[in-house]
C-alpha cells in the first residue's frame, strides 16, 4: 500500500514538473512539442510561394532539369541509410565489407548500362564533376605535347566554363558551330584536328533542345587521327543506347539524378584499352583510383546502381511510351496555335525532350503565365539568365524565337492527362498573350513584321 502511495506521489510530482517548467528552444523536446510551421502548399486557397499563387502543385515537365527519384530506386538506398552506413573504404569490419559490396554491384550496374567494364567506372559526384575531371585533367596530364581542345558552341556551361578556363592557362579551344538542326558537322571538325588536339568533347544528347549528335560517326573520325574523345552523356544515359565499343569514346559523363536516380551522385567512364590518362582535380585519400578522393555515398552510389539497372530493363518501353506522349503534346499544340516551331532536329532527337518556340509571344510572360506547369525556357543552369538561349542562338534562332523557347520534358511517370492540361493551359497562355500582342494583329493583316522600318524617338 506504501509503495502505491509513493508511486502516485512520484507522478504526480513529475506532472507538476512537466507542465511548470519550459522546454529550451533548441532541445529535441522543444522540436517534438512546437507545431510545425504551415507547408507552403497548405493553403486552403491555394499554393503561394514565393509571391505565385497557383490552385495545386503544378504538373512536373521539367524532367531534363532533374527527375523524381523511382520509388524502386529508393527502396534500393534505405537501408544504407538506416543500418548498412558503414563507410565502404572500411576494410576491418562487416559494416565497410557490405558497403563495399554494394559499390561494386552498383559499379557493375552502371558499367553495364553504357557496355564498360566495371574497371573503368568511377564514381563522381555528378556530370559537372566528370566533365570538369575529364576536360581540364586529359589536358593539363598530355600540356607537354597537347595544346588544343575542340567542342561545340551548344555543349553543356560546365564544358564550355571548363575550356575557357583553360584558354586562361594558354590552351587553345576551337568551338564548333552547328546546323540550323543543332547537329556537328563532321567534316568541320575533321578539318579542325591538329597534331596537338588533345581532346574532342561533344555532348551526345542536348540538354536544351534534346538533339542526337552522331557519336558513332564522331569516334571513328577521333579514332583515325588518335585523339581522345570525351561526350557529356548526362541526358543520354538510359534514354538512348549507348555502347562506348562502338562510340569510340575514352571518357563519357554521366549523372545519377537525370535517370530516376538521387542528387550529387554521378560517374566517370574512363577508356582502359587505349588507356586514358587524367590530373585528378581533388586530392586526398585516393580513393576512385585515385581519380576522385573522398568518400564515395554508399546510398547515393547504390541508388544510381539501381536506376541504370531499371533502365537498362525498362528503356525500350519508356521510348515508346514517351514517344507516344510527346507526339500527343506536339499534335494538341499545333492542332490549336499556328507559328509554333520545333528548335532542333526533327529526326534526331530524344523524344523527351520538346523545345518549342511561340512567335508572337514574349517568352518571360508566357513562363509566368504557365504556372501550373513546371517548364523552363532552356537549361537549370542558365534559366536565372534574361538573355536568350546560347544553345538557340548558336542554333541561328532569331533573337525574338529564342526569347519564346519553353522546353517540356517529359518522362518515366508523365501521365496522358497531365500531357493534355499542358496542352490546355499552353494554348490557353498563348492565346492570352498573342490577343494583347499588335504584332500578332499585324501578321493576321497580311503585314510582314521584318519589311517594317521601325523609327526611334
Amino acid at each position: 500500500m506504501a509503495s502505491k502511495l509513493l508511486a502516485s506521489n512520484f507522478r504526480q510530482t513529475l506532472t507538476r514538473i512537466a507542465t511548470s517548467c519550459q522546454l529550451r528552444p533548441l532541445s529535441t523536446a522543444a522540436a517534438t512539442a512546437e507545431a510545425p510551421p504551415p507547408e507552403p502548399y497548405q493553403d486552403p486557397n491555394g499554393i503561394s510561394m514565393k509571391g505565385v499563387k497557383i490552385l495545386g502543385r503544378p504538373l512536373y515537365l521539367d524532367m531534363q532539369a532533374t527527375s523524381p527519384v523511382d520509388p524502386r530506386v529508393l527502396d534500393a538506398m534505405l537501408p544504407f541509410y538506416m543500418s548498412r552506413y558503414g563507410n565502404p573504404h572500411s576494410r576491418t569490419h562487416m559494416y565497410g565489407w557490405e558497403s563495399d559490396q554494394a559499390v561494386e554491384t552498383a559499379r557493375s550496374q552502371v558499367a553495364s548500362l553504357v557496355g564498360a567494364s566495371p574497371k573503368e567506372i568511377v564514381f563522381t559526384s555528378g556530370a559537372t564533376e566528370s566533365n570538369n575531371i575529364s576536360v581540364k585533367g586529359v589536358m593539363h596530364f598530355y600540356k607537354e605535347k597537347k595544346r588544343h581542345v575542340i567542342t561545340t558552341q551548344t555543349e553543356h556551361k560546365c564544358v564550355l566554363d571548363s575550356c575557357r578556363h583553360l584558354q586562361q592557362e594558354g590552351f587553345e579551344i576551337t568551338y564548333l558551330p552547328v546546323g540550323s538542326d543543332g547537329l556537328v558537322d563532321l567534316e568541320k571538325l575533321r578539318s579542325a584536328i591538329r597534331p596537338d588536339t588533345g581532346l574532342v568533347s561533344i555532348m551526345a544528347v542536348n540538354n536544351e533542345i534534346g538533339v542526337i549528335q552522331p557519336m558513332e560517326e564522331i569516334g571513328r573520325i577521333c579514332k583515325e587521327f588518335n585523339v581522345p574523345f570525351h561526350t557529356d552523356a548526362a541526358q543520354a544515359l538510359g534514354k538512348i543506347p549507348i555502347d562506348v565499343g562502338k562510340w569510340n569514346v575514352s571518357l563519357m559523363s554521366l549523372s545519377g539524378h537525370k535517370i530516376y536516380g538521387p542528387k550529387g551522385v554521378g560517374a566517370l567512364y574512363m577508356r582502359r584499352r587505349p588507356r586514358i590518362r587524367v590530373e585528378p582535380q581533388m586530392n586526398g585519400g585516393g580513393q576512385e583510383r585515385g581519380i576522385r578522393s573522398g568518400t564515395v555515398p554508399t546510398p547515393l552510389v547504390v541508388g544510381m546502381g539501381a536506376a541504370c539497372e531499371l533502365a537498362k530493363r525498362e528503356m525500350e518501353y519508356d521510348e515508346k511510351r514517351i514517344t507516344a506522349l510527346q507526339e500527343r503534346l506536339l499534335n494538341g499544340i499545333k492542332a490549336k496555335l499556328d507559328g509554333v516551331v520545333i528548335n532542333g532536329s526533327i529526326e534526331r532527337r530524344y523524344a523527351g525532350n520538346l523545345n518549342l518556340s511561340f512567335a508572337y509571344v514574349e517568352g518571360e510572360s508566357l513562363l509566368m503565365g504557365l504556372k501550373e506547369v513546371a517548364v523552363s525556357s532552356g537549361s537549370a543552369c542558365t534559366s536565372a539568365s534574361l538573355e536568350p538561349s546560347y544553345v538557340l542562338r548558336a542554333l541561328g534562332v532569331d533573337e525574338d524565337m529564342a526569347h519564346t523557347s519553353i522546353r517540356f520534358g517529359i518522362g518515366r511517370f508523365t501521365t496522358e492527362a497531365e500531357i493534355d492540361r499542358a496542352v490546355e493551359l499552353t494554348v490557353q497562355q498563348v492565346e492570352k498573350l498573342r490577343e494583347m500582342s499588335p504584332l500578332y494583329e499585324m501578321v493576321k493583316e497580311g503585314i510582314n513584321i521584318k519589311d517594317i522600318q521601325w523609327s526611334q524617338h
